[in-house]
């Protein structure tokens, strides 16, 4: 018995408000980065539920192309999260004002 495509609409859907929730409540940049990727997998669990039903592997394809993104982001956004701490000792996104004078 095939899970109804329903289902996974209603859990992408509810991963991204989790994601969008968390990125703006929180103001530590690492739970703001997890929430972003958070929001680029319920993305990709749509484009996959989508592709699926419509018998394609357009969708597929383009999840890779999305993580692989993903993973290009994570690894210079925390290069650049480990270089903020080190030079303001916080990871708090409000005492972050490196572009005021």
């Amino acid at each position: 018995m095939a899970v109804p495509l329903d289902y996974f609409v209603i859990l992408s859907a509810f991963l991204f408000a989790v994601g969008t929730v968390g990125v703006l409540v929180s103001r530590n940049l690492i739970v703001m980065f997890m929430s972003i990727e958070i929001m680029l997998n319920a993305a990709n669990l749509a484009l996959v539920a989508f592709s699926r039903r419509q018998m394609l592997m357009d969708g597929h394809v383009f999840v890779f192309l999305v993580m692989t993104v993903a993973a290009a982001e994570a690894a210079v956004g925390l290069a650049i999260i480990i270089s903020l701490f080190r030079n303001r000792e916080s990871i708090n996104a409000d005492q972050l004002d490196l572009m005021k004078w």
